[in-house]
């Protein structure tokens, strides 16, 4: 149990109202208890850190200044977000984050009426805030919007396609940018600070419109000439001039931690008629917690840890992570393979990209936050005689849909797709669950799509699909660490479209896609335990579809049964339609399809989540009995 901090100033604050009766000289005493409370929480949870202790100062005094939640604060992310929760009337909760039942690890509108936009994926808060702010504008109704972005997040063109329309909100909207690692700005410190709150005063705005306006009264081409001027004057001051050229009016770079800076700055932008506003606020990640400031990841994500000393609590040694066999791989072949290289969007680590560009440095490309162009830059790099790997998470890939369609598959360009987080993901949610791919992409003309069932399937199917180049090919692999088997020495090339039995019987026939294969194991010993002779295939193509062994599955097996840990229109339904095409559904076989229901799941322990979605060995031998039209009560032996 980690031992609760001394909080006693925090303790007088449930909510933002609470908080805005404080003194200003009491807010740097109330900052640092909320990231000792934050460190505390997150030492017995898990989750999201160094974001979240970057933004506390930052968190603090936007909620002192501007009166949330009338004012709408939008989180880009949402995973720096858990000092907001804390103030926001979720503080008896935040020992709860990422578990079942508990907070989520983002921002929630069902959580929090301070949570006015649902975020997980990057880049949409500025596109969403200028969404409430026109609302409010056309309502006549009070409020701004407040979008808090980035560095990392600002490299996705979702963000400047909102900044290009954001002059329709005026002074309603307010962008926040959250510098902490591009160092788009020089160092800051007090002439930064005070040249922010000078750009920012009443007094400077005031002379400027008013300047502006006697200007418009001199001849066009000198107006524009002295608005130049102005322009490119506090351009190079304070680094300005992309986003004056974008419709805003730019303050900063100032000190995020400094709360004499930010209070007058932020109260001079809330006061103001001028708009819209784009606040630079420069912090530092993992700000306030040594092993966090010293760690290379800034303790981005963690696992539990002891507070005292940072370190996590690691799980006993095990089988390698998908990713890093993944990575390790792929690394292996590229020694002699000077064609393939790796794309990603901002998670190297996160995909084992990193693996490879410890090795090849030359032909690893992160990209940052911009899914769409990886996927396009990969195809260039196809089309030009490369063989790249773009290793995205499912979820992330969805953001990129339309260019896997136009700018691969129509030209049937040779794309691998390395989809990492398939399935169910635990903690993180229904947002970066990889639900859809196997839908998305198995109904696509030219692509192949492969599941691979363990990692020594996942060798062979990066080995497969770089050797793949008659056009695109994906293959799909979740989170986390996998089964134990051994990894093979030597890869092998699979045949495209073609699966393989792994278990023979005669009266019941399992179809299994990806890492669903154990489960469906465990169902068979079950069911031949109650005399019900049964086959397990791995098909390992969702696309093409091995016809030849579901042929033969569904003319010799009374019940077949798909299972796949995707949504609907996957696997089972491309199934169906074989069957129905073939006419093979009217042969008294009794086909039943197994898949993520047709809800987004809450975080919660991936078995856990497996278990809610019916994909575990006793509800797939209920599907059974109960297609044989057997009492269910079976279960729970199946269970035991």
């Amino acid at each position: 149990m980690v031992e609760r901090p001394e909080t006693p100033l925090l303790d007088t604050v449930a909510t933002p109202e609470d908080l805005r009766k404080l003194a200003p000289e009491q807010l740097r005493q109330l900052a640092d208890e909320l990231r000792a409370e934050m460190i505390s929480a997150v030492g017995s949870t898990g989750g999201h850190l160094g974001s979240g202790l970057g933004v506390v100062e930052l968190t603090t005094a936007i909620h002192y200044v501007f009166n949330t939640p009338t004012d709408r604060l939008i989180w880009d992310v949402g995973h720096q977000a858990y000092p907001h929760k804390i103030l926001t009337g979720r503080r008896d909760r935040i020992r709860t984050l990422r578990q079942g039942g508990g907070l989520s690890g983002f921002t929630k509108r069902s959580e929090s009426e301070y949570d006015p936009f649902g975020a997980a994926h990057s880049s949409t808060s500025i596109s969403a805030a200028l969404g409430f702010a026109v609302a409010n504008k056309l309502k006549d109704a009070p409020g701004k919007a407040i979008a808090v972005i980035g560095d990392g997040a600002m490299s996705a063109g979702m963000a400047y396609e909102a900044m290009n329309n954001a002059e329709q909100a005026g002074n309603r909207l307010v962008v926040i940018l959250n510098d902490n690692d591009m160092s788009i700005a020089p160092p800051v410190g007090g002439l930064s600070a005070y040249l922010a709150r000078m750009v920012s005063s009443s007094e400077y705005l005031g002379l400027r419109s008013l300047a502006s306006k006697f200007a418009r009264k001199l001849s066009r081409r000198v107006h524009s000439g002295l608005e130049k001027a102005e322009e490119y004057a506090r351009g190079m001051a304070t680094g300005g001039t992309l986003f004056e050229e974008l419709g805003f009016y730019y303050v900063g770079p100032i000190d995020g931690h400094n709360l004499d800076h930010l209070i007058p700055v932020l109260e001079n932008v809330r006061d103001s008629e001028q708009g819209p506003i784009l606040v630079h606020v420069v912090t530092q990640k993992g700000k306030g917690y040594a092993p966090a400031e010293n760690s290379a990841d800034k303790y981005h994500g963690v696992a539990k840890f002891d507070v005292v000393t940072g370190e996590q609590k690691k799980s006993a040694g095990g089988p390698p992570n998908y990713q890093n066999v993944f990575g390790e791989t792929l690394s292996t072949l590229a020694d002699s393979d000077p064609r393939i290289c790796a794309i990603t969007a901002a998670m190297p680590s996160g995909t084992g990209v990193d693996k490879f560009a410890q090795a090849h440095p030359d032909r690893a490309f992160d990209v940052g936050i911009a899914e769409q162009h990886a996927v396009t830059f990969a195809a260039g790099l196809a089309a030009q005689g490369m063989r790249p790997f773009c290793a995205i998470y499912s979820t992330f890939l969805q953001r990129a849909f339309d260019q896997v369609v136009h700018d691969v598959c129509i030209q049937n360009l040779p794309v691998r797709f390395a989809i990492d987080r398939a399935g169910l993901v635990g903690a993180d949610g229904a947002t970066h669950a990889g639900s859809f791919d196997i839908t998305y992409l198995a109904t696509l003309p030219n692509m192949v799509v492969m599941a691979a069932a363990d990692e020594a399937e996942l060798v062979h199917m990066t080995y497969t699909a770089a050797q793949h180049d008659s056009g695109p090919i994906a293959f799909r692999y979740p989170r986390g660490a996998g089964t134990g088997v051994a990894l093979p020495e030597t890869p092998e090339l699979l045949e495209i479209g073609k699966g393989r039995v792994v278990r023979e019987g005669s009266k019941i026939a399992l179809l299994s896609l990806g890492t669903r294969l154990a489960e469906a194991l465990k169902a068979a010993d079950a069911l031949e335990a109650k005399g019900l002779s049964t086959t397990v295939a791995d098909l390992r193509f969702a696309k093409p579809l091995d016809t030849a062994l579901i042929d033969k599955l569904m003319r010799t097996h009374e019940v077949l049964v798909t299972v796949e840990e995707g949504a609907i229109g996957g696997l089972g339904a491309h199934v169906l339609t074989h069957a129905s095409d073939e006419g093979l559904t009217d042969t008294g076989l009794k086909i039943r399809t197994m898949r993520l229901p047709d809800m987004f799941q809450d975080h919660d322990a991936p078995e856990k989540q497996y278990d809610e979605a019916g994909l575990n060995a006793p509800q797939i031998v209920d599907t059974v009995l109960k297609a044989l039209r057997h009492n269910s009560a079976g279960v729970e032996e199946a269970r035991a």
